[in-house]
């Protein structure tokens, strides 16, 4: 039985950040790269109609919208001038506020989903080892087909390979290259 057509959205986790953290000098390089990749896969999916969603930790920040969030991320330091700079939401993109980990949890990104009738993630983002890790398992067990682009999540490096090792065996998504998110991402029937 042939499976039917994929009708996916990019989810774009945490990268909009004051990145004002320990570890943020370290992941500078691959939070730039990754930032790149996520501009490139953006860029597809506005040209083919495709949701595009910013899942973002709140940093705390209990009484601030997405778009406070933006603005904060863009003056807090340079990284994340750099990337919110690479990575600004467009008037068509959705955002959703989510307080710990996974993507899912205690958020509307399951009705956001079953309203765009999406079942197919494709994750970028921040933190392999966290954040993608933990939506990568919550996606999974709600039967969506997830995929992690590769060059389009950040991580330091020993954490990222280590948690794209576990996603991968685990089968709760495939780890696929750029070229091949950028190849499949197209709205269903074409």
């Amino acid at each position: 039985m042939a499976r039917a057509p994929e009708r996916p959205a990019l989810l774009i986790i945490d990268m909009i950040s004051a990145f004002d953290f320990p570890e943020a000098r370290a992941l500078h390089a691959d939070l730039v790269a990754a930032a790149r990749g996520i501009q490139r896969l953006r860029a597809q999916c506005q040209v083919h109609g495709l949701p595009v969603i910013y899942a973002n930790d709140n940093f705390a920040h209990w009484r601030t919208d997405f778009r406070e969030l933006v603005h904060i991320a863009a003056g807090a330091s340079p990284i994340g001038r750099e990337v919110t700079t690479l990575l600004q939401p467009g008037p068509d993109d959705y955002f959703i506020l989510k307080p710990k980990h996974s993507a899912f949890l205690a958020t509307a990104l399951p009705v956001l989903l079953a309203k765009l009738g999406v079942d197919t993630l494709y994750l970028t983002g921040m933190t392999a080892d966290s954040c993608i890790l933990a939506t990568a398992l919550d996606a999974n067990a709600r039967e969506y087909r997830v995929r992690v682009i590769r060059e389009a999540v950040a991580g330091l490096p020993k954490r990222k390979r280590e948690a794209l090792g576990v996603i991968a065996a685990s089968h709760a998504a495939d780890v696929i290259l750029l070229r091949s998110a950028l190849r499949s991402l197209r709205p269903p029937g074409r």
